[in-house]
């Protein structure tokens, strides 16, 4: 690994944004604040002195669309375009495979996660870089019930030690290989679970709700003030409302 780790960031945005439900976008290509979803997320990393290259990747069925609408921005930011698969781990797996040699630390980061704050980036690359794998997340703080298929309350699920995944998800490149290399089923719906098969811990870093994932239209309105008030480099207060154990206790 060279002396300072260089990070290569992976957008996930091939998939079939069911729940979004809009016949013109599928959700990380949505207009916001009048550019693409995806565009915000990879602005974040784009500036960014440790990160080498960005891979976008999206189902084969969007390339055709999204070189014809993205293609300039593609060339013109430096992002490499790869094609998804089937899965989620397939469609990572393909932007693995597109990173030039020089990677030391993969960032896997949904595109339709528009609103990071630079702060967190620097948090969960840092502690990748001490652990080998972290992640962002947030505790849960509401009361969880399990729900059955006709929408009966079957159980309150207790809470304690339960948080949600957040993405970016880092995590050094020889690991993050290697749990790829050992997965045979492809279901896994993030890639801590996949490096979590492997033995190897995966940190979590507090995270916030502002790191929303955009899934509905009205995700959008909310991401749009979101933007807004995001924390600005240098700046703390906001960015991390769950870095105190005890608010969420």
């Amino acid at each position: 690994m060279t002396a300072t780790p260089q990070f290569g960031v992976i957008l996930a945005a091939a998939g079939k944004s069911s729940r979004f439900d809009d016949a013109h976008y599928k959700k990380p290509f949505a207009p916001l604040a009048g550019r693409a979803v995806w565009l915000h997320a990879a602005e974040k990393f784009l500036d960014r002195p440790d990160v080498r290259q960005v891979v976008i990747v999206v189902a084969p069925e969007d390339r055709e669309g999204f070189l014809e609408k993205f293609g300039a921005n593609l060339a013109f930011m430096g992002v490499t375009l790869a094609t998804g698969g089937t899965q989620r781990a397939d469609s990572v797996r393909n932007g693995l495979a597109a990173f030039k040699k020089d990677i030391d630390f993969v960032a896997v980061h949904d595109a339709a996660r528009p609103c990071l704050a630079n702060a967190w980036i620097d948090e969960v690359f840092v502690k990748a870089v001490e652990t080998g794998a972290a992640m962002l997340a947030t505790p849960i703080v509401g009361t969880v019930k399990r729900v059955d298929a006709g929408r009966q309350i079957v159980e309150t699920v207790d809470r304690t030690g339960l948080w949600e995944a957040q993405t970016p998800q880092v995590f050094g490149r020889e690991l993050l290989a290697r749990a790829f290399a050992t997965d045979t089923s492809s279901t896994a719906t993030d890639e801590a679970q996949l490096v979590e098969a492997t033995g190897h811990p995966v940190t979590v870093v507090p995270g916030s709700p502002m790191n929303l994932k955009i899934t509905s239209k009205d995700d959008l309105k909310f991401a749009e003030q979101v933007l807004k008030v995001l924390p600005k480099p240098g700046l703390t207060g906001p960015a991390h409302p769950f870095a105190n154990d005890d608010l969420w206790r």
